[in-house]
């Protein structure tokens, strides 16, 4: 077998709530320089995922309680050995080619590369909402350039700069942005690759898209306020009405080049500044006093059963995530 390039960490309860992105990953041009690492409660939770592990550079299983995702994730990046690594989601499916491309892009000076996202269910305009709050600042057609940050998973790192952070790994692989305050600290760099497509699948009934953008609101602040006196939450409680007008202002580009192109019904825009003011009362109840502990739990299950939420959901090739699994091609 060759010696691993990319390792790829998805953190899982059962084989089946990741079989539609393994599918994904088996049809890599290079999966034969992956390192698959699956994080799930037991090792026969993703026994029937075993199987392929003879398609990939290796496969391996650490086992923990998945009920914190980023302690999750950093025993998965802290078990792998490939020098690049990729944290991936249960409803983020990547292109066939798009290991190829990230794993060149690395011949730059860069600590992480960022691919372009498409919309994997773009039939709803609460979809496109929470795609583009969350991932509007890196949405397919974006030119390639240097980024400020990058964000936390769909993003490929090296490997060593994410294991150098010791102790504060666990707590940098939260949503929030304590990792590129981290990592700008230490003078590293990311970069915007566009030719790397993955697909992210987003909430798209509305009744669990405004609960998913108030509790995403609460839950970033409420750990970013662990660590700030109550001087700085009075400031920025004080100042939460200009946060939409900051969270507009990173998606919005992604979202007028998306609309441009034809791929974003403009309306979506609309909805886009609905879920950022919704997002932002989230915020302003955190920076009150309110506990995120709730938000945790809730959020946690939206994570890791996000395809539960999400509709119907086609790829650009026309599959889509509940196509039977690929034939065995062996090594």
């Amino acid at each position: 077998m060759n010696d691993p390039k990319l390792a790829v960490i998805l953190a899982t309860d059962t084989y089946a709530t990741i079989r539609p992105v393994l599918e994904r990953w088996r049809r890599q041009t290079v999966r034969e320089q992956i390192e698959l690492v699956l994080v799930a409660p037991t090792e026969e939770a993703v026994s029937d995922g075993l199987g392929y592990r003879n398609e990939f550079a290796s496969l391996k299983v650490v086992v923990d309680p998945v009920h914190d995702l980023g302690l999750a994730r950093a025993a998965g990046i802290r078990t792998a050995t490939a020098p690049f690594v990729f944290v991936g989601e249960t409803h983020s499916f990547p292109e066939p080619t798009f290991a190829e491309v990230l794993l060149a892009a690395f011949d730059g000076p860069w600590s992480s590369i960022t691919p372009a996202f498409g919309n994997a269910n773009p039939e709803s305009l609460v979809s496109w909402a929470a795609f583009l709050s969350d991932y509007g600042r890196w949405a397919e057609g974006l030119a390639a350039r240097e980024l400020p940050e990058a964000p936390v998973y769909n993003a490929a790192y090296q490997r060593l700069i994410l294991t150098g952070l010791g102790n504060k790994l666990e707590r940098a692989l939260c949503q929030d942005d304590e990792l590129w305050i981290l990592l700008r600290e230490r003078g590293h760099r990311a970069y915007f690759e566009p030719r790397a497509r993955i697909d992210h699948a987003n909430v798209a009934r509305a009744r669990e898209w405004i609960r998913q953008r108030f509790l995403t609101g609460l839950l970033i602040a409420s750990r970013r306020v662990r660590r700030w006196s109550w001087a700085r939450r009075v400031l920025y409680a004080g100042g939460a009405f200009l946060i939409p007008a900051i969270l507009l202002s990173r998606t919005l580009p992604g979202a007028w080049k998306m609309a441009r192109l034809g791929r974003l019904p403009w309306v979506a825009i609309a909805v886009l500044a609905a879920g950022e003011l919704i997002k932002t009362a989230g915020e302003f109840a955190a920076y009150i006093g309110f506990s995120g502990d709730d938000a945790e739990r809730a959020m946690h299950e939206y994570e890791l059963h996000k395809l539960s939420y999400v509709g119907s959901v086609r790829f650009p090739d026309g599959s889509n995530p509940h196509d039977q699994p690929v034939g065995d091609t062996g090594d």
